[in-house]
């Protein structure tokens, strides 16, 4: 079986140019589409700050604390593959067993304790941290637009360790585990951190279609609105 990388790959290859997540901040009116190249060169780049500035090893683990506060916006999405990719574990509520963490801008009530602290914008083109930026916190868009664009390690072990939260612990293979989805395009309501990311991002790798993720107070009535002016064939409640 294929781990989530190399489905990513597949997806360039095959339908890059279509559409692979829309990411709708509902109470900013901010819509932003991503691409399967736009997304999976995101991801290169982030894999290659991992390892290249961060020298994350393999196996270490990055307490995803963006995922817990943002868990639908593209930028939680692309930490998740270029974890993955890496074969880092991405953890949520275990930040002692962590070599990094990484936060949204909201950083300044996080204590990394010793890990080291990247913090994203969640800005809709993916600009900078609003300066000045205080010593310790690596503002990842600033950082992550120098790295290269292709990323050429070899794949991690299926059964590398890949999510760990208080519920669940999964390795590459079960990222992937459950019924296939036909492929279409579906309407994510962003929630609860795994389901999201699954039905966001792992989903449409696996099965085939695009994720429409709505974040913000979106009442029942706007969520159709978007299903309408997106297509959507699905809605995915958490």
């Amino acid at each position: 079986m294929p781990l989530i990388a190399e489905l990513l790959a597949r997806r360039v290859r095959s339908a890059g140019s279509a559409p692979l997540v829309t990411y709708y901040d509902v109470d900013a009116g901010i819509r932003t589409e991503l691409s399967g190249t736009t997304f999976a060169n995101w991801v290169a780049k982030t894999s290659n700050l991992l390892t290249d500035e961060l020298m994350l090893e393999p196996g270490a683990s990055v307490e995803l604390l963006v995922a817990a506060r943002h868990p639908g916006h593209w930028m939680t999405l692309v930490w998740a593959l270029a974890c993955w990719q890496t074969g880092a574990t991405l953890t949520l509520g275990r930040p002692d067993e962590a070599a990094l963490v990484v936060c949204g801008p909201d950083y300044a009530d996080v204590d990394p304790g010793t890990a080291e602290l990247v913090a994203c914008s969640l800005h809709p083109l993916g600009l900078g941290l609003e300066p000045p930026v205080p010593s310790g916190v690596v503002d990842y868009a600033a950082e992550v637009r120098v790295q290269p664009d292709v990323w050429n390690v070899n794949p991690v072990a299926s059964d590398a360790p890949a999510w760990h939260d208080h519920e669940r612990a999964l390795d590459q293979t079960d990222l992937l585990l459950g019924g296939p989805v036909p492929a279409q395009r579906l309407l994510v309501r962003s929630g609860d951190p795994w389901a999201t990311v699954r039905d966001a991002v792992v989903v449409p790798l696996r099965d085939g279609g695009s994720s429409v993720v709505l974040a913000g107070a979106a009442d029942d009535e706007r969520a159709r609105q978007i299903g309408l002016t997106e297509r959507v064939d699905a809605v995915v409640s958490d």
